[in-house]
């Protein structure tokens, strides 16, 4: 299976082939009413309707466009055979017949490239549309797909999307501004006495930052386990929404966490693998520094720091489908990696560029809903915009200012935690239709016609979900 799975056109049947033995008729309004042959009042004789083949469509309402050579339609008068019009023509190319619009010509018009109902226009010929059971198309996806998407599932499931963000991101923002809070408070202090102490000894200089460092780590570990919890509950619904099953936060819930400890494990292992990267492109400028010249060290530093950007964002991008794998097909932490590596291989531009458009979406729109809570936040504390910018702020944070700004983050983060998890769902099941023809289990899971399925209803909300099935 390609990247980029080619449509097949519909063309006529065997049996909708001309006949080279039956004699051929014209179009001319002077011929056409001998060769009809006579009509009766429900339509054409048996003579007519022989030349017709047995596979048409059923007889739909039909207007005759008009008369004449290269209108293609019977004239003198006498109605058409059913389903004239209805479907590809001997000798015509497929979707020609009212209702037919292309270049050239108005809606209806004959004689023009396109596809189904009047009114319809299809680019290519004989491509019909795609099966959508759900906030997706079941064929490869364009990048503007991918987010409306993530979209479409906030809207279609925003009970239980945007409950699960706001309840993370308040636990997340309450617990982090209090801990951040009293940190400060404490650090102010400390800060103090090693200024005014001329000679600080090792033990309280790292006394002092050591705390600053078990604050932050612990801000970060809180903040880093609310991101495993919204992003394996969310890859959930998505799993479903693309499938258009109902869903609820306890359904999402009760099937993301089972494999909420293997998230966490290859969210902590990333960092580990990233800082591995950079100490290893850094450690020739330190032994430079330590045995050479320190030009040549500092050359070496330069050059190692953006082999090891490099070498970062690859391996960013590489495994960044990881954790739908891991939450969608059972995998274990390296099982998910590989199978990222794999989906992304042959197509690591066009994830690192969704990926890329997709934090720059998030950054946006944090930042426009932040902002007006930062410039509340310094009311709170009685400074203005003004001594912000000119730095004559005191740069004392109290409890009320640190309140506002944590809320206006708990707001952005509940609006970005969707976009992010659905944008990286989306593009996992993208990058499996491209590759592993996914849609056609999608398509049968969801019950579709022509996918396997026995009709349009939907199958029951505790099937199977086809994200289940390793490959």
């Amino acid at each position: 299976m390609t990247d980029n799975p080619g449509w097949a056109s519909p063309s006529p049947s065997p049996d909708d082939a001309p006949d080279p033995a039956a004699p051929q008729t014209s179009g001319s309004s002077d011929t056409a009413p001998d060769q009809a042959g006579t009509a009766g009042p429900g339509g054409p004789d048996e003579s007519s309707m022989s030349k017709w083949s047995k596979q048409q469509p059923p007889r739909a309402d039909w207007t005759a466009p008009g008369r004449g050579p290269g209108s293609g339609a019977p004239s003198g008068g006498t109605p058409p055979p059913p389903g004239w019009g209805a479907g590809p023509q001997p000798g015509r190319p497929p979707g020609w017949g009212p209702g037919a619009p292309g270049p050239g010509g108005p809606p209806g018009a004959w004689g023009q490239p396109g596809w189904g109902a009047p009114g319809q226009f299809t680019p290519n010929w004989g491509q019909p549309p795609a099966a959508k059971p759900g906030v997706i198309p079941l064929r490869p996806l364009g990048v503007g797909e991918i987010l409306d998407g993530a979209v479409s599932t906030m809207r279609a499931h925003w009970r239980t999307v945007l409950g699960v963000s706001l309840v993370v991101a308040v636990i997340t923002q309450a617990v982090s501004t209090l801990i951040t809070w009293v940190m400060l408070n404490g650090i102010d202090d400390d800060l103090d006495r090693l200024q005014d102490d001329p000679d600080p000894s090792f033990s309280e200089t790292m006394d002092v930052f050591g705390g600053m460092a078990a604050g932050v780590g612990t801000v970060q570990l809180i903040s880093l386990l609310g991101t495993i919890v919204v992003q394996g509950t969310l890859t959930m619904v998505v799993s479903r929404s693309v499938l258009g099953r109902p869903v609820t936060t306890r359904d999402a819930w009760d099937d993301a966490k089972p494999r909420l400890l293997r998230l966490l494990g290859f969210t902590l292992l990333m960092p580990l693998i990233l800082s591995g990267v950079f100490v290893v492109a850094l450690l020739p400028g330190l032994l430079a520094l330590l045995v050479t010249s320190e030009a040549l060290a500092i050359t070496l530093f330069v050059l190692g720091g953006i082999a090891g950007v490099c070498v970062a964002v690859w391996l960013w991008v590489r495994f960044s489908l990881a954790p739908p794998a891991l939450m969608l097909e059972r995998q274990t932490v390296l099982k998910a990696m590989a199978r990222s590596a794999k989906l992304v291989r042959g197509s690591w531009w066009r994830v690192f560029g969704i990926m890329l458009l997709t934090f720059i979406i998030m950054l946006v729109v944090s930042s426009i809903v932040q902002t007006p809570f930062s410039l509340a936040s310094l009311a709170v504390d009685g400074e203005s915009v003004g001594s912000l910018f000119s730095g004559d702020g005191t740069g004392e944070l109290s409890l009320g200012s640190l309140t506002v700004t944590g809320i206006g983050a708990a707001l952005g983060m509940t609006l970005t935690f969707p976009i992010s998890a659905g944008v990286t769902a989306l593009l996992y099941i993208d990058q499996r239709i491209r590759r592993e023809a996914l849609d056609l289990e999608l398509g049968r899971a969801a019950n579709l016609p022509g996918y396997g399925g026995t009709g349009p209803t939907q199958p029951p909300s505790d099937a199977p979900v086809p994200g289940d099935l390793t490959r």
